[in-house]
């Protein structure tokens, strides 16, 4: 897998200060102004804070765009509103649940598995391993 596009220049990256949670809340952040400050920067974000076997199963970055705009992610875009669960942690690794509401009202549950990442440039870094629709 060609990643020369990861990560995204110029936009939030995995920090080993933030939390799971707080990955969580950085990703919806850009999500809900999907195109600020650059076209499908919310969607970028997204893909910076994508574990290796996330980005490998879901990347590049052109196929990763792409698939946030289908159907089944498409209401995270420029969504209005999201209301997000407490975090589950188990160790290295934790889920929590987010319901949003989309631009044209549709609202959707999502869960978010993250884990803390233990090699390479993002080693404790919290990182997206997927996003389930429930």
């Amino acid at each position: 897998m060609d990643d020369s596009s990861y990560p995204v220049e110029g936009l939030p990256t995995p920090d080993p200060s933030r939390g799971p949670g707080a990955v969580v809340e950085t990703q919806l952040t850009a999500l809900a102004d999907n195109d600020a400050p650059v076209e499908n920067a919310g969607i970028k974000t997204a893909y910076n804070f994508a574990s290796p076997a996330n980005r490998r199963a879901t990347g590049p970055l052109d196929r990763f765009i792409e698939m946030v705009e289908g159907p089944q992610y498409a209401p995270m875009i420029d969504h209005v509103s999201a209301v997000t669960g407490p975090v589950e942690r188990d160790g290295s690794r934790a889920t929590q649940r987010v319901t949003l509401t989309g631009p044209r009202g549709r609202t959707v549950t999502y869960r978010f598995g993250v884990s803390k990442g233990a090699d390479g440039p993002f080693d404790g870094c919290w990182l997206t391993d997927r996003v389930v629709l429930e």
